[in-house]
């Protein structure tokens, strides 16, 4: 009974995941990018590339041309939806001339650009960002795997993203590309954070989010279901796709642009 009672609790919070934040401008108000450089979005499971429209708005302004990738996320494992979905859409962007291919991901997005990269390259310069991504897996899925109704609704991939040795996330290896990651510190959910040690954005655990090798970390005040719509999350997306770091200092949250003759370049 116990068992049922927390997977009910879970089921109804989950709803939160489906949701989405309003559109925005560009909160950074920076100057346009002028090197042609090209961004895929990623969303996370259970969500749509309206989930990532903020951030795609905000892209765009800036001048990226963005891929808002849609991929059936519940539908297939994670290395289906890489090779299916992620791979083709790289090429196609390779296709067209970029000069760098940048990917900024939502929780689940972020394992299959690790995925990708396993057996794929980006274009030198190319840079990641991830949001609340579950590297080192997620205790969620540990204690839901064994539900029928957890796995009828977060189908395969959702079984992929526990915390032990045999997870995705802890299979796959380094990644060779400049990776900055942003997680959340702020939990609308109190169940899931009773099944998560430490401090964690309702979904994820902080110390999760972390990549070995990765080239920045940032913790915000958001939670996992709305960090992508987070006005300060989107400026620290953009000035590391411009500088491979993130604003420690301040700046952007005092709603200055980045200086490209004032920041160090990785």
């Amino acid at each position: 009974m116990r068992r049922l009672f927390i997977l009910s609790l879970v089921l109804l919070l989950a709803c939160g995941g489906c949701l989405t934040g309003p559109a925005a401008g560009d909160p950074t108000g920076g100057a346009a990018v002028k090197d042609g450089a090209c961004v895929i979005l990623l969303h996370g499971l259970g969500r749509t590339p309206m989930s990532m429209a903020t951030m795609a708005h905000a892209l765009e302004a800036r001048g990226y041309r963005v891929t808002n990738l849609a991929y059936p996320s519940t539908e297939a494992p994670i290395e289906t939806l890489t090779r299916d979905y992620l791979a083709p859409a790289a090429r196609r962007c390779r296709e067209t001339g970029c000069e760098r291919l940048h990917m900024v991901s939502h929780s689940l997005g972020g394992i299959l650009i690790r995925q990708y990269l396993q057996d794929h390259t980006l274009p030198s310069g190319s840079r990641i960002v991830m949001l609340s991504p579950p590297n080192q897996g997620s205790e969620l899925a540990d204690h839901l795997r064994s539900f029928r109704l957890y796995h009828w609704i977060t189908g395969p991939a959702g079984q992929q993203l526990g915390t032990r040795s045999d997870s995705v996330p802890r299979q796959l290896g380094p990644v060779n590309v400049p990776v900055g990651v942003i997680t959340g510190s702020t939990s609308w959910n109190p169940l899931y954070s009773y099944l998560i040690p430490g401090p964690d954005d309702g979904k994820v655990a902080v110390e999760n989010a972390r990549l070995e090798g990765m080239a920045d970390f940032l913790v915000v005040p958001a939670s996992h279901t709305f960090i992508m719509d987070d006005d300060e999350v989107i400026a620290q997306t953009i000035h590391f796709l411009q500088f491979g770091r993130f604003d420690h200092d301040g700046a952007l949250r005092e709603g200055e642009s980045p200086d490209e003759n004032t920041v160090k370049q990785p």
